[in-house]
């Protein structure tokens, strides 16, 4: 689950995830698409950047 608001400073980041995972999936650069969405604090962008799909590795022990 990808958090709804930045750790660190409180913005809210999960609106722009799923745009973020399709132009990502689409082969543009990751430093572009997040300049292009609009997070540009460190804090945010670390998130976006180190964020690992949990859910969809363990779905099939469940």
């Amino acid at each position: 689950m990808f958090p709804v608001r930045c750790f660190t400073c409180g913005k809210v980041i999960a609106s722009s995830w799923e745009a973020y995972k399709q132009r990502i999936a689409d082969g543009e650069d990751k430093a572009a698409v997040l300049d292009d969405l609009g997070i540009t604090r460190y804090c945010c962008r670390r998130i976006f950047l180190a964020h690992v799909e949990l859910v969809d590795i363990m779905a099939p022990y469940q």
